[in-house]
């Protein structure tokens, strides 16, 4: 009788162990995602300015090679 319940409560050990873990995974996974949608966001915008940046001297440019 000794065996099976020792049995039991390591496995209900283990099953807990590996339940705690997979709530750390998943916290640090939603945080990795979020911070991910804001690097984007950020990869986006300077996107945005660059391209911005890149008219008037694309409009220089060929003021340059028109004369």
């Amino acid at each position: 009788m000794l065996w099976p319940m020792l049995a039991i409560t390591l496995a209900f050990g283990g099953i807990a162990v590996l339940g705690v873990l997979a709530a750390r995974v998943f916290l640090e996974v939603r945080r990795l995602a979020r911070q991910v949608g804001e690097s984007s966001e950020r990869i986006a915008r300077a996107a945005e300015d660059l391209e911005r940046a890149a008219v008037p001297l694309a409009q220089q440019a060929e003021t340059l090679r028109g004369t």
